[in-house]
């Protein structure tokens, strides 16, 4: 399962809106067959791995990271290519909550006569498709927070200025996450400071990705954003939404839609800005599973107090900042009351470079 979990990830960025997943075939104790779900609308895992094994399948034992389905979508059920290979047992880590599926691939498989087990390393397999569990459950992206800041807790300088906190392999690895996700979002403000493209970049270690089209998301309420802005320069590397307010001046929009931009108006909420569930409501209307947001203070702030945020990544650079003007990680939350605090759990802490890189999962409750 251990291997299966490792091909799984081989598909990292390439297969949304489908998950990863990877699948072992093992007879007699070799591995005779291996596969994985490289891209959507491509073979999914079972299939591949059935294709190298061919007629070695019957009779063996196949480990796979997610429950096969069963129903017709791009491609066909894996559950009927597993009965036609005659296989004899089937492992998989984690049920898949897809309402479509959602234990038919595991009843179509017993009714079969093939031995079904379910629950190895499914811990995982979950946070491995965390993203896609989010989405076909509550139709919203998986939103995960990442912001880099000072020792003192600043995250640009007084005048907005925020290149470069964090460090190099810092940069390398949100660059993969940036691959990973379907959409990289921003406030106006981060869009006004950094003039960001936000699109992933290959590292410059020699390493190579295949170019992926993200979807680059701007929150603006008043519509600051310039029609030159650096992330119209670049249409093939992925559209540009704009996410701004029903007030919003209409030549603005004009200027942005002229410049390549996809403009939408949504509700603010109390506190002023743009309704962020409305935001992510639409977003996963359109099939996005995960959002990297890479906002300033005020978004942050936005969306860790309406308790959007499924994972918090915080860069903790080496350096200290001052200066009663610079930006702190938050504006916005009340900062009055301890017990009003945002909630973490699950907290973790690595080296990356010269930069420390604590993560979290805030409370919902």
């Amino acid at each position: 399962m251990r291997r299966a979990l490792t091909l799984a990830r081989r598909g990292w960025g390439r297969t949304s809106p489908n998950p990863m997943v990877g699948c072992v075939i093992v007879r007699r104790g070799v591995t005779v067959g291996e596969g994985w779900h490289r891209a959507a609308g491509l073979p999914h895992a079972e299939v591949e791995a059935l294709s190298a094994a061919g007629a070695r399948a019957r009779g063996a034992t196949v480990y796979v990271t997610l429950e096969p389905c069963a129903h017709h979508g791009r491609t066909p059920p894996c559950t009927a290519a597993l009965i036609a290979a005659g296989v004899k047992r089937v492992v998989a880590a984690v049920g898949d909550p897809n309402p479509e599926v959602s234990g038919r691939g595991f009843r179509c498989l017993r009714r079969a006569g093939i031995a079904v087990e379910q629950g190895l390393l499914a811990d995982e397999a979950a946070v491995l498709n965390e993203s896609f569990f989010r989405h076909v459950t509550s139709g919203r992206p998986f939103l995960h927070l990442k912001a880099a800041m000072t020792l003192d807790g600043k995250t640009a300088a007084a005048g907005g200025m925020s290149k470069w906190i964090s460090g190099e392999a810092s940069r390398r690895l949100v660059h993969r996450w940036r691959l990973g996700a379907d959409a990289v979002m921003v406030g106006s403000g981060t869009a006004l400071a950094d003039d960001p493209d936000l699109t992933p970049r290959p590292p410059a270690d020699g390493g190579q990705w295949n170019w992926k089209r993200v979807l680059r998301v701007v929150l603006d309420s008043r519509l600051r954003l310039p029609p030159n802005a650096g992330m119209f320069g670049n249409p093939e590397r992925g559209p540009v939404l704009v996410f701004t307010s029903r007030a919003a001046p209409k030549t603005r929009e004009k200027a942005l839609v002229a410049a390549g931009a996809e403009v939408l108006r949504v509700a603010r909420w109390r506190r002023g800005g743009i309704d962020l569930g409305r935001v992510l409501d639409t977003l996963g209307s359109r099939g996005v599973n995960r959002v990297l947001l890479e906002g300033g203070a005020t978004v942050n702030a936005a969306a860790l107090g309406a308790g959007l945020v499924d994972r918090l990544s915080l860069f903790l650079a080496p350096k200290l900042l001052g200066g009663r003007m610079s930006v702190p990680l938050l504006d916005g939350l009340p900062g009055d009351d301890l017990r009003r605090a945002v909630q973490l759990d699950r907290l973790s802490c690595r080296r990356v470079g010269r930069d420390l890189l604590v993560e979290a999962v805030p409370r919902r409750d």
